[in-house]
């Protein structure tokens, strides 16, 4: 999967926050709904124009950015 074929930085859509290309939904969106478990199928009936293959790049640009940034954790905060 290459993210980058899916996902796009317009300073002049969404105010420069990342989306689905070819849309307004931000991956920062998608990545909110995986977080609370909604099913795959319940996101794409709720924004209709995005594919399977969108869901995934926002998974693999996450994953790419986790690699990338460390933010620090504090020992024994749960």
């Amino acid at each position: 999967m290459n993210w980058q074929d899916r996902i796009t930085v317009d300073p002049r859509v969404c105010h420069g926050k990342a989306c689905i290309r070819g849309t307004r939904v931000m991956v920062s969106v998608v990545l909110d709904n995986l977080a609370a478990n909604v099913p795959t199928e319940e996101i794409l009936r709720s924004y209709p124009t995005l594919r399977p293959e969108d869901i995934q790049a926002a998974i693999a640009y996450a994953a790419d950015l986790a690699r990338e940034r460390v933010i620090p954790l504090v020992p024994g905060a749960a």
